[in-house]
């Protein structure tokens, strides 16, 4: 089973590349979009913004399905499904909060392609600050040309 388990964990992971993605678009540049204004403009010059309530918001469905699965054996698959948006969120903190937002002062000379094509494409995604005509609303995945052009930039300096 744990075996299975891991594959549910990873599949879960990348499936979350999609969700994250649809949810960005149509939910936070949609209905929500009263909470994730402020990470476009940043009036809030603060530590905090409206938009880290998607944190809680995302957070609950990882939480509630980890715990039932843990608490309900027969019902595993909920424990490992949970374990991979878990798993997701915290990628995504890292990645997004930490090192393309610089909440943190870590990974601040992570030069990798990979790296430089996600910062590179969110850079692309924030400079619409209204929630119309956005672009990039992925988070771990970026559109080809990213990964183009940081990769022709790694060899121009070799």
């Amino acid at each position: 089973m744990i075996g299975l388990g891991i594959a549910i964990v990873v599949a879960t992971f990348f499936a979350m590349e999609w969700v994250a993605w649809a949810t960005h678009k149509y939910v936070m540049h949609g209905f929500l979009w009263v909470l994730h204004r402020d990470h476009h403009v940043r009036e809030n010059k603060g530590f905090f913004e409206k938009n880290d309530f998607f944190f809680l918001i995302f957070a609950l469905p990882g939480s509630a399905l980890s715990i039932w699965g843990w608490l309900h054996p027969e019902w595993n698959v909920q424990f490992w499904v949970g374990l991979g948006i878990t798993a997701y969120g915290l990628a995504y903190f890292l990645v997004h909060e930490i090192f393309i937002h610089q909440r943190f002062r870590w990974f601040r000379k992570t030069n990798h392609p990979y790296f430089r094509a996600i910062k590179e494409a969110h850079h692309a995604h924030h400079k619409h600050i209204g929630k119309e005509h956005g672009e990039c609303f992925g988070m771990l995945w970026a559109p080809k040309k990213f990964f183009e052009a940081a990769y022709a930039r790694r060899q121009s300096r070799a």
